[in-house]
């Protein structure tokens, strides 16, 4: 994938938004061992434990630490980053921008369907229209300074939690994958995922080649194990958010689990890195983009990929984290 130049951002150290450069099975393109193993997305190998970009507006004035956390991240052998435009209204993808080398190999993969709200309760608004959806991924090029994003999810607002979409934001996924795929043709975006989705609306969309879903789902909130399934035989990438869960008051916390921090302390693990290592263990498609602005918390995470690969969830502790019961995670922002 070639750099746009032109646009904004630093020019000694662009962006790779782009493809993967020599990576393999087992290790990076970075020359680093997979946390979690390798997955794919959109036919490229990455590690399973990737890292999700959106708690870098918490170092709005720390850039210099923002921009080391990203390449911590890359150290570590992560080579996945999500990421939206709308994060932090453009600053996180122009940290992303500048932190994150074509060489890294870096599979970056962001987000259209809700625009920057600033002076809003919340700070962000829908955009679901397929012109607010084209205008998006054009914003997201400029902000990355790429020609193509690899991966564009199509964030809906048809499930909780979050906001859901109404009046002429309610819009057809039909009319929404139009543009998305017209946007492929044109080579602006390399493959189309989606977010926020129900499975009917899943269902629907595979003709169009969906290679990722993002829906919140955790230990504690498994709402959407029929959608899980459905990937998995589809060969659909299960990209979890808030795979912790306590997002906002009044969801449930993984980390409140009493059956789960029995297994930490079995395991010698903290609640955190089990809750994830389970999603790993749970379904072969999983692929995480845990976020955080610390780099002790940035490393722990990424330790929990060694967590799943080595056993020490045995079929024991599997069981026990297995019958957990789902509770819901239907938090209204509005």
């Amino acid at each position: 994938m070639t750099h746009d130049s032109t646009s904004s951002g630093s020019a000694s150290t662009p962006s790779s938004a782009s493809s993967p450069a020599h990576p393999s099975p087992e290790r990076t393109a970075a020359g680093v061992p997979r946390p979690g193993g390798a997955g794919q997305l959109a036919g490229h190998t990455v590690s399973r434990i990737g890292y999700g970009a959106m708690q870098l507006e918490r170092l709005h004035g720390d850039r210099a630490a923002a921009v080391a956390l990203l390449r911590r991240a890359v150290e570590l052998g992560v080579d996945h980053v999500d990421t939206a435009q709308f994060y932090g209204d453009g600053l996180v993808n122009d940290l992303i921008r500048e932190a994150i080398r074509p060489e890294d190999g870096v599979v970056v993969s962001s987000k259209v369907g809700a625009d920057p709200d600033p002076g809003g309760r919340i700070p962000l608004r829908p955009a679901q229209r397929p012109d607010e959806l084209r205008a998006s991924v054009e914003d997201n090029l400029r902000g990355l300074g790429i020609e193509q994003v690899p991966v564009v999810n199509l964030r809906r607002m048809d499930t909780r939690p979050g906001l859901l979409a109404e009046g002429d934001q309610a819009v057809d996924v039909d009319d929404q994958l139009a543009v998305m795929t017209a946007l492929r043709d044109e080579g602006k975006i390399g493959a189309i995922g989606l977010s926020s989705v129900t499975l009917d609306v899943l269902r629907r969309a595979l003709p169009a080649g969906i290679v990722c879903v993002q829906n919140s789902y955790s230990l504690v909130s498994r709402k959407d194990e029929e959608m899980l399934d459905l990937c998995v035989a589809e060969g659909i990438a299960w990209v979890p958010f808030f795979p912790l869960g306590g997002a906002f008051p009044g969801m449930p916390k993984v980390t409140d689990e009493p059956a789960l921090l029995a297994a930490a302390a079995a395991v010698g693990a903290t609640p955190s890195q089990v809750g994830l290592a389970w999603q790993l263990r749970h379904a072969p498609n999983t692929l995480l983009i845990p976020g955080t602005g610390d780099a002790g918390h940035l490393a722990e995470n990424v330790a929990a990929g060694a967590l799943a690969l080595d056993g020490a969830l045995d079929d024991a502790v599997l069981a026990t984290l297995d019958a957990v019961p789902s509770r819901s995670a239907d938090v209204s922002l509005a």
